[in-house]
C-alpha cells in the first residue's frame, strides 16, 4: 500500500521531504503520496517541521 511505501521513503531519506520529492522518490503518483499523507497525518505517524516538509515522527 502507498502509505507504507511514503513513511518508507520518509524514512530512508534523512531529511524532511516535500509530497513532490516523496512521489519522486517513491515512484508514486502524487495523488497517491497525498492521501497516504493524510492517513498518516491523521495517525500522528508523520510530523512537519517546516511548511511543506515531512518527516516520519
Amino acid at each position: 500500500m502507498s502509505v507504507e511505501k511514503v513513511l518508507e521513503t520518509l524514512a530512508t531519506a534523512g531529511k524532511p521531504l516535500k509530497a513532490g520529492e516523496i512521489a519522486e522518490a517513491s515512484g508514486l503518483d502524487k495523488k497517491e503520496v497525498d492521501k497516504a499523507m493524510k492517513v498518516l497525518k491523521a495517525e500522528a505517524k508523520i510530523v512537519s517541521p517546516k511548511r511543506c516538509y515531512w518527516e516520519p515522527k
